[in-house]
Order: C-alpha cells, then sequence, then structure tokens
C-alpha cells in the first residue's frame, strides 16, 4: 500500500494510497475518492451528518452571529452567523493514532 506515515497528505496522495491498496487505476481511484467527498458534502448541506463507526462523524454546527474586531483598526464588525463543518473522531480512529 501506498506508504503516508509521518506525511501531510494531499488529495492526490490519497488517491494514490486508494489505487494502491483498492488495485484501482488512478482515474478510477479519483472518481471514488470524489464521490466520497460529494456524498459527505451532499449529505451536509442537506442538513444531515455522516456517521462512520469507528472512524469518526461529519455534522454541521450553527455558530451565532457575534461582535469581533477589526485587527488593523480595532474597528467593531459584526461577523454574521454561519454553518461550520465540524468532525470528531471515533473511538477505532483515536485509538489507531495513540
Amino acid at each position: 500500500m501506498h506508504d503516508l506515515k509521518g506525511r501531510v497528505v494531499n488529495k492526490n496522495d490519497l488517491v494514490a494510497a486508494v489505487a494502491d491498496g483498492a488495485e484501482l487505476s488512478k482515474a478510477d481511484a479519483a472518481k471514488a475518492v470524489d464521490a466520497v467527498f460529494d456524498s459527505i458534502t451532499g449529505s451536509l448541506k442537506g442538513g444531515g451528518e455522516v456517521r462512520l463507526v469507528g472512524f469518526g462523524t461529519f455534522s454541521v454546527a450553527n455558530r451565532k452571529a457575534s461582535t469581533g474586531r477589526n485587527p488593523r483598526t480595532g474597528e467593531a464588525i459584526q461577523i454574521p452567523a454561519s454553518k461550520q463543518p465540524k468532525f470528531k473522531a471515533g473511538k477505532g480512529l483515536k485509538d489507531a493514532v495513540n
């Protein structure tokens, strides 16, 4: 399998690892990786969450509007409410890292 240990991994690295691990062409692995990312994104956009038992949960948190400061001028600015994607690692992933 493509060795990703101790590295900063980009999408191309992930595609190469999936291609090696699943014995796929890089083109097919890229389609698979894109499909996974698109599925997770679609679920979150629709207000859902994605639970991958043993790996973790992708969800959306609602962030309230707040007042911040422009760091250059110190002027108060309004930061609008927004939705933020979140990931919470599952037990299996935590155990693997430790």
